[in-house]
């Protein structure tokens, strides 16, 4: 989608039973807001099937994988690190910091679901609260996306769909996509 560096979002922390759409639709906002791959932990393997699934039906590029070790991914990560917290720093006192850096170097979204060990919080560039009220961590990436590409990921053209949304005003139409 961009002609700048990698944006990667990591999904920290995953409990069966209880996190499964919320870390699906994770990777279906990272998807559709224009980062380029997600990690999930190793037990959300059904997430990552979901969002495969999307991907292939709907087009791409975008990467899926899982990863054993979410803390040597980030402690690994040769870029600059955005930890989505509501105890951050404002999105709108940060965000032209963060898009500068990401024109040159890769980023790293990192979205938690249960208690984030502090670790995290001092590995992260930044520390980025959108609001500092409590709300959904989907919310908060897809208002940082959308912030970080300034609206041009809503322009996005999809490669390889088998089908397209078709908008309109009112009701879902759903085509085969054209093939060029």
């Amino acid at each position: 989608m961009n002609d700048t560096a990698e944006v990667a979002v990591l999904r920290l922390g995953h409990r069966p039973g209880r996190d499964e759409r919320m870390t699906t639709h994770v990777g279906l906002t990272a998807r559709a807001l224009g980062a380029d791959r997600v990690w999930f932990p190793d037990n959300a393997s059904q997430s990552l099937e979901t969002v495969e699934d999307i991907t292939n039906r709907f087009g791409g590029p975008f990467d899926v994988d899982l990863t054993a070790s979410p803390k040597a991914l980030i402690r690994d990560w040769e870029g600059r690190i955005v930890h989505l917290t509501m105890y951050g720093e404002r999105v709108q006192d940060v965000e032209a910091e963060i898009r500068e850096a990401h024109e040159s170097e890769p980023l790293l979204i990192v979205v938690g679901s249960e208690k984030v060990p502090f670790d995290v919080y001092e590995a992260a560039d930044w520390n980025v609260g959108v609001t500092n009220q409590p709300h959904s961590e989907v919310a908060g990436l897809a208002v940082f996306l959308d912030r970080l590409f300034e609206g041009r990921e809503l322009e996005r053209e999809w490669e390889d769909a088998d089908r397209e949304v078709i908008p309109m005003e009112t009701g879902k139409r759903v085509e085969p996509a054209d093939e060029e």
